[in-house]
This record gives C-alpha cells, structure tokens and sequence, in this order.
C-alpha cells in the first residue's frame, strides 16, 4: 500500500482501530451505492454493469442535492476540476491490476478459465497474470516472462514457444541395476547315444 501511494502522489493517513468516527465519511458512499443502487438492479456481464452504473451515478447519484454538503456534487466536480491533478498513467497501475497464479508442474497458469503457458522452469513458483490490450501478460515480479492472446471462450490453452526447451528427459541420471544377468551359451558335450542306453540299464 505504501508503494501504491509512493508512485501515485497521495498521503496515508491511518485510523485509529476501532474508532470509526476518525473514517468521516469515506465509507457512507458504500452504504449509499448498496442501499439505492444494488438492491433493484439487474445486469448480464460486467460490461452491463458498469454501463448501469455510471448511468446511476449521472442522472441519480451525482445530480441530487446532497446530504452533507447540500450541493449537487456535479456543480462541485466542475468547480474542483481545473485544481485536480491529471490520473495516473495505465501504465504505472498495471502492477496493482494483476492477480496471483501458481504455476503448475506440467507450466501452465490458470486465468479466466484458460490455461497460458510459461517456460517449465517456472513450475510451482508464484507468478502474477494481468490483461492489457487483448493479450495476457504473465510477470515474475518486475519481468514479463510470457505473454499470449486473451482466450475468446473458457478451456483453451496456450503453449509458450520454447516452453520446454532444456527439459532434462531423465536419461542422465544413474541407471537400474539388472535383476538378471545373461551369460554366453557354455560348450555342450557331445555322446554317442549308447551311453544314455547304458545308463538306463539297456543291452546293447
């Protein structure tokens, strides 16, 4: 939280625990969206959503008088706004937009229902999958280490070029010693066949 505050410009200013007067009025505005908006609406995706609910802000939310300044907080954004800074850059808030994800053993990473591939080497390790410009982008802290089309449809999977290039194949570890051994074939004598007939008590 101190790095996202760092690279954004902005000040942490801490609650006492406990004491939720010292939030003013920070949380109201979720009371407010779950008590007028939430309760009658319905919505398809996120796309629908979000569309709703910006609608609600401008006609609804934004344009009432409000409760605590008893203005319309439209006519306040539009004298506030020459002051605000400029938003952050997508750019620099693309760390915080990314989400956890196990690789795993066979080096593959689990996202939206797809599976997207990383070099074999990455296996059982923590790696973060976020979402710019149609593409999933996979990064190990700092270091993108692959990238793939976002998948249209849940259950397809994406195989990284050079995925499994340097995978040891086992063939160099210590072999299995033989439970048997074989032998060369030993010289067999060679008898006339009266010498079984004597042996067996016959009369020549």
């Amino acid at each position: 939280m101190l790095d996202f505050a760092l690279r954004l410009g902005f000040e942490l200013k801490l609650c006492q625990p406990y004491r939720a007067q010292t939030k003013g009025k920070v949380e109201s505005g979720v009371k407010y969206v779950r008590g007028n908006l939430w309760p009658s609406l319905r919505f398809t995706d996120d796309a629908d959503l979000n569309r709703q609910t910006l609608e609600w802000c401008d006609t609804v939310a934004n344009a009432r008088d409000h409760g605590t300044t008893h203005r319309v907080p439209l006519d306040m954004l539009a004298e506030e706004q020459p002051h605000l800074g400029k938003l952050p850059e997508e750019r620099g808030l693309a760390p915080y937009l990314r989400e956890d994800r196990t690789v795993a053993r066979d080096g593959y990473v689990s996202f939206e229902g797809s599976r997207y591939g990383v070099h074999w080497q990455w296996a059982g390790s923590t790696v973060q999958v976020g979402v710019r410009a149609g593409t999933v982008e996979i990064w190990a802290g700092d270091r993108r280490i692959a990238m793939h089309p976002r998948a249209q449809s849940p259950g397809r999977r994406f195989t990284l070029p050079g995925q499994w290039e340097g995978l040891p194949t086992g063939g160099e570890g210590p072999g299995k010693r033989a439970v048997a051994v074989q032998v060369a074939a030993g010289a067999v004598e060679r008898r006339s066949l009266e010498v079984y007939e004597l042996a067996a008590g016959g009369v020549r």
